[in-house]
């Protein structure tokens, strides 16, 4: 049972994957003057997160945003707890505040895929994304102010429209090298 699981997984590969071997790796090898390939930088992980200030007193609501989080995504939300009470606020220790999801390997290169050649062209007047967002040590994010560009979003199913960060994390030591490894990968940025 085990072993035909094993084998759907390796005959299984992401477009992205793919594209990244053979065309970002020799790519950035070149550019760089890496001398192996292990230090071409990668894609580690996705990380997509979303508040919910206004609703944390809703389960229904909660559930709602939580399920949103899950199509788009493909893997269960996880929420992230209030640490610490405030007052100004209405937030207590231990309250629910967010949603967040981090997404690795295969789902995280078909997520990726499906952000850059579906959701990202259906963003009102979209030019480009800001190759300034990057942290200073090579990761990158974007924030999104609807959930209604992923194509597995109903617009009649919305109860609220609701933005989400979305997080490249990569192993890539400067801006520079992510900024090359995303912009080899696909991702639109302006000119």
């Amino acid at each position: 049972m085990a072993t035909k699981k094993n084998e759907a997984a390796k005959q299984y590969s992401s477009r992205v994957k793919e594209q990244y071997e053979k065309e970002v790796v020799p790519y950035l090898m070149q550019k760089f003057g890496y001398k192996s390939v292990m230090q071409v930088p990668k894609l580690v992980k996705i990380v997509i997160n979303t508040g919910l200030g206004d609703i944390k007193d809703n389960q229904k609501s909660m559930q709602i945003t939580e399920n949103e989080i899950k199509l788009i995504s493909g893997q269960k939300p996880v929420y992230c707890k209030a640490t610490k009470s405030v007052a100004n606020f209405k937030v207590r220790e231990g309250m629910p505040i967010g949603i967040k999801v981090t997404l690795r390997d295969k789902r995280m290169y078909d997520f990726y895929d499906k952000f850059i050649s579906i959701a990202l062209p259906r963003l009102r007047d979209f030019r480009g994304v800001s190759d300034k967002a990057f942290d200073g040590r090579g990761n990158y994010s974007i924030g999104l102010k609807e959930q209604l560009i992923f194509p597995e979003i109903t617009y009649d199913q919305v109860e609220k429209i609701r933005g989400m960060d979305v997080c490249f994390v990569t192993t890539a030591q400067t801006d520079e090298e992510a900024r090359e490894l995303l912009r080899a990968m696909g991702m639109p940025f302006k000119k």
